[in-house]
């Protein structure tokens, strides 16, 4: 299964897209704990798994954080994650790219960009708005086209 149809599937699942509920729902734990500079990570502990959520960090990237962190939950769920540091975060790791891959794809879904009645809303206005690193851009992928910012 595709991270765009995982990601799909979870929405529709648990009703809402909001990636805290849908953590809690799956029995996911998240913790708010002052990470100095790191943003977060996934850690499973005696088969409870858990995100790590640097409190210090916006709202906004938070959002970004825990979508991320439930990313590895769906996708590597018996791997602790090495921390997701502001340097770190755009690893050429498998498992980092498949972690932001589901993040942008749950925080970007395609309809946002297919919906005509904002022709003024850009991908950049939406990064901006869910927290999202712009350096992550380049892994949206609609209908074939791949967002460069130039």
């Amino acid at each position: 299964m595709l991270i765009k149809d995982k990601v799909k599937y979870l929405i529709e699942k648990y009703d809402t897209n909001c990636p805290f509920e849908i953590a809690k729902a799956m029995g996911i734990y998240i913790e708010y704990e002052n990470l100095g500079n790191v943003l977060g990570y996934y850690s499973k502990h005696f088969r409870v798994p858990i995100i790590h959520i640097n409190e210090n960090a916006s709202c906004k990237i938070q959002r970004f954080i825990c979508t991320h962190e439930l990313g590895h939950a769906v996708l590597h769920p018996d791997t602790n994650t090495s921390f997701l540091k502001r340097h770190t975060l755009f690893s050429n790791e498998k498992i980092e790219i498949e972690a932001n891959s589901f993040a942008i794809e749950f925080l970007l879904p395609d309809e946002l960009f297919t919906d005509q009645t904002n022709s003024y809303f850009t991908i950049y206005d939406a990064i901006e708005a869910n927290g999202i690193p712009p350096q992550l851009v380049a892994l949206k992928n609609i209908d074939g086209k791949i967002f460069i910012k130039k």
